[in-house]
């Protein structure tokens, strides 16, 4: 006899837009209807990560303006906080590095110090391929190619509780992410409204979902069902009798019409119904930006002010949860300091990223970069990786979630941290 346990994670659950109607099969909907639906379940912490796959240059996204070195490094690109007529200043954070201007939604949670920045982060591991960087960033472990797991997962296993939800752990992601391998239930959604259920690891996809699951049901008993099945009936049944097709922000938060907004309005709706969520993970895409950057305007611009007004949005919309809430992103490497000839950038070495939260150590750029002087430069290009990105995501972790076992969460890493968080 299987565990309950065991079987939740042998199959972790992956929610893809197969459609709701006519996708699951027809035992699951006849069962979720004839279960009694239970209360929500109770309020807990939650940590939203955001992963900008492309290697975001950070150098532009927070820039130090007082660098000389950037500025000849970047003829075209450079960005000042001096206003002028003729272009958008930086938005001028402590008088030596600058927010960009499209990021113009972050400067009032900066100001009333909710939002850190973490600049020079990055990976111990040099490479500068974008699925290595980010497998190594997702696993936690940036010299092992073989960890089986995702740090985002072992930090579920890691929660403290048994009494772990449908929705503990969410990915809104068509795939499960590399973050959420594991042992620990976690589920993927591409989209609330469309959604069926399909055992993480088939190798068929989607479109063995449904028989994949019903097979699994006819060689189970029927205790067994009832006691793993439940969740994902009572799961079904939530997801059912929300309207969320017409959700209605609070507050006139307004999420901006894109990959990222729409994932996480879905988060806020998934927060809001109280169903246990206390990991949930989102993607913004597009920021390999060899060609064309563009400042103030352009593709570069475009990727921020997504990123900002998406997060503002989510915050505000939330606003009777925000001390439950802690958002922070994560990019694979940053970019070169020199401009390229194609008026961009290429793979590079360090970045930073923002973390939001009532408990963040907010209003500081923490880390320690260097002047951009060639000889501050990792092989003589790229700003150099003064903090280990473990140091920042072991913090929050452990300090938003209550986690305290960095032997396992990250158990090659014994470094310190950088006190991004209030204690």
């Amino acid at each position: 006899m299987v565990s309950r346990r065991g079987f939740l994670r042998s199959g972790g659950l992956a929610l893809l837009g197969v459609g709701l109607m006519g996708g699951i099969p027809g035992f699951l909907a006849e069962a979720a209807a004839n279960e009694q639906i239970i209360s929500p379940y109770k309020k807990r912490k939650t940590l939203i990560c955001i992963f900008q796959r492309g290697a975001m240059d950070g150098l532009m996204a927070v820039t130090p303006f007082t660098d000389d070195y950037l500025k000849a490094a970047r003829p075209t690109l450079f960005m000042s906080a001096a206003k002028t007529n003729n272009a958008s200043p930086l938005i001028d954070l402590d008088g030596r590095f600058g927010l960009h201007p499209s990021m113009k939604a972050f400067e009032p949670m900066f100001r009333e110090k909710r939002l850190g920045i973490v600049h020079g982060i990055g990976s111990p591991n040099n490479t500068r391929s974008h699925f290595d960087a980010q497998d190594y960033m997702e696993s936690g472990t940036p010299f092992n190619k073989g960890t089986s797991s995702g740090w985002l997962n072992r930090a579920v296993g890691l929660l403290g509780h048994d009494t772990l939800t449908p929705f503990t752990a969410v990915s809104m992601t068509s795939a499960m992410p590399r973050s959420f391998y594991g042992d620990n239930p976690s589920v993927s959604i591409s989209n609330l409204q469309d959604f069926a259920i399909q055992m993480r690891g088939n190798p068929m996809g989607a479109n063995m979902a449904a028989k994949s699951f019903e097979d699994l049901y006819d060689k189970t008993s029927s205790t067994l069902l009832k006691q793993t099945g439940k969740e994902s009936f009572e799961a079904m049944k939530m997801l059912q009798k929300t309207n969320i097709k017409n959700y209605t922000p609070a507050n006139n938060a307004v999420y901006p019409n894109s990959a990222l907004g729409n994932s996480l309005k879905q988060i806020a709706q998934l927060v809001k119904m109280d169903v246990g969520l206390e990991v949930a993970f989102a993607e913004s895409n597009g920021w390999d930006t060899h060609f064309n950057q563009g400042t103030e305007n352009g593709i570069f611009a475009r990727n921020v002010a997504d990123l900002s007004n998406s997060i503002m949005a989510l915050w505000t919309d939330l606003d009777a949860y925000q001390d439950d809430m802690t958002v922070m992103t994560m990019t694979e490497f940053g970019r070169t300091v020199h401009q390229n000839g194609t008026g961009g950038t290429d793979h590079g070495r360090a970045s930073c990223n923002f973390i939001l939260g009532n408990s963040i150590n907010g209003g500081i750029v923490h880390g320690n970069m260097k002047p951009l002087a060639i000889e501050n430069l990792e092989d003589g290009r790229d700003l150099a990786v003064s903090t280990d990105f473990r140091s920042v995501f072991s913090e929050v972790a452990d300090k938003h979630l209550g986690i305290n076992n960095d032997r396992i969460l990250f158990p090659d890493w014994k470094g310190e941290r950088i006190g991004v968080m209030r204690v």
